[in-house]
């Protein structure tokens, strides 16, 4: 009895390297781009805080900028409590909504 061998099946180059370059175009799109656009926001917001601007850590503490300097940012937290962090453990910037606004006026 004579055995016959399957013929190995020719593979493209592109059939090995097609699979691969999907998958690292997807994981750009999907994961690395984004990532990207929230830093660029992020570091373009630590930029632009100036003094008076509200604020809220990363930690979750609530205050406003009393001063700044080149990677130190000194918060007023409450009346005679200045605390100093990070420029970078300000998590970002606090918009007055309209109730807060209104008492602001009065």
């Amino acid at each position: 009895m004579v055995l016959l061998q399957a013929q190995p099946a020719e593979v493209s180059i592109w059939q090995l390297i097609l699979p691969f370059v999907v998958f690292m175009a997807i994981t750009y799109l999907f994961l690395i781009r984004p990532q990207q656009v929230q830093q660029k926001k992020r570091r373009e917001m630590l930029q632009s805080l100036r003094r008076g601007d509200k604020v809220v850590t990363v930690g979750g503490i609530h205050g406003e900028i009393i001063a700044l300097r080149d990677d130190v940012v000194t918060l007023r937290i409450a009346d005679g409590v200045d605390i100093k962090i990070s420029r970078s453990g300000i998590g970002s910037k606090r918009t007055l909504d309209p109730s807060e606004k209104a008492d602001q006026t009065e």
